[in-house]
């Protein structure tokens, strides 16, 4: 899968090596290190309390293991007065299909079948401690290389149902966040924070399905309904 340098994407530009959770993890946190300020996460034109959307996403609901470290680190970061996500609230976002108003039902529902005639393997994950971008703190996610390929799959059965995703694959850098940025404020005292939190080991997460959700904002967090799951074989 080739990857391309987007300024709208962070990293801006993609890792020398896709698949080596070192060098992941390396280039996530020297991108973060060129950032001189953080920004409000939740600023954003478009979203309101009443934005609903559609899109593809994993969820972690049963990773235990991740979910306890997230929390970990999300109690040793509570000085930043951060907005920490829940624990149902953890998730790798894949790509938005648009806004629910203009999209009927049946469109959804043709779209999923589509992916499902799709095969769609498996695969585990890395969930590496701890880096963060402008606006989030969040885990690095070594291999790139499966979740590459399940977007290029989900794209494609975007184009065929006529529901495009709304950014390419060569665009995709995949990333869990645990904890968004409320305000404007220096970056180099976040990197002093979440430093430490480096040196924890990673956790293996594996992956068996991928939701096609109703995603909303409530407050400071994001919530969301699934519509259809798809099981990776």
């Amino acid at each position: 899968m080739t990857l391309a340098p987007d300024p709208r994407a962070f990293p801006p530009a993609p890792p020398a090596d896709s698949t080596d959770p070192g060098v992941i993890s390396a280039h996530d946190w020297d991108a973060f290190a060129a950032v001189d300020q953080m920004v409000n996460h939740w600023d954003r034109p478009g979203w309101t309390s009443r934005t609903r959307a559609y899109y593809w996403m994993l969820t972690f609901p049963e990773t235990l293991a991740l979910i306890r470290q997230a929390r970990h680190c999300q109690r040793e970061l509570q000085d930043l007065d951060f907005d920490a996500v829940d624990e149902d609230g953890f998730h790798l976002t894949l790509g938005r299909i648009g806004l629910i108003h203009e999209i009927a039902p049946h469109r959804l529902k043709h779209l999923a079948a589509i992916a499902r005639e799709h095969v769609i393997h498996a695969f585990t994950l890395q969930a590496i401690p701890l880096t963060a971008s402008r606006g989030a703190i969040r885990y690095s996610i070594a291999p790139w290389d499966p979740v590459l390929r399940l977007h290029a799959t989900l794209a494609a059965a975007g184009s065929e149902s006529g529901l495009p995703l709304d950014k390419p694959t060569a665009s995709m850098r995949p990333h869990m966040g645990i904890a968004y940025c409320n305000r404007s404020m220096p970056a180099r005292d976040v990197r002093a924070a979440i430093r430490p939190l480096r040196d924890l080991d990673p956790m293996h997460v594996d992956v068996h399905h991928v939701e096609l959700v109703e995603l909303r904002r409530e407050r400071r967090a994001y919530r969301w309904q699934v519509v259809h799951s798809l099981s990776l074989r």
